[in-house]
């Protein structure tokens, strides 16, 4: 089981990226966009550094929904890979079982 700090801040990231991921868009737009004034892309870029460092996805961490474990985590089941084999063997998981030959 993971630290129960760390889930926390894992989960006020995911807030703050969802909070601000409207605004972030619209800055990084204005900054491709090749019909944008210089004046206008370094606006842009200035209000795009005011937002807070956890607002960017980049700082987010896939964690197991169980354990919060982030590593050996399968993306596709959401789940750590002691938790996955575990949930396989009870099969909870449809599709999904132990492979034997």
């Amino acid at each position: 089981m993971a630290k129960r700090s760390m889930i926390e801040r894992n989960n006020r990231r995911l807030r703050a990226v969802k909070k601000y991921a409207k605004k972030r868009a619209e800055y990084r737009e204005t900054i491709r966009n090749p019909g944008s004034s210089d004046e206008e892309k370094s606006v842009a870029q200035q209000k795009l550094q005011a937002l807070p460092r956890d607002s960017n996805p980049v700082r987010l961490r896939n964690r197991c929904a169980i354990t919060g474990r982030p590593h050996g985590f399968y993306r596709k089941f959401g789940l750590a890979r002691n938790k996955l084999r575990e949930t396989t063997m009870r099969g909870e998981i449809p599709g999904l079982s132990k492979a034997s030959w």
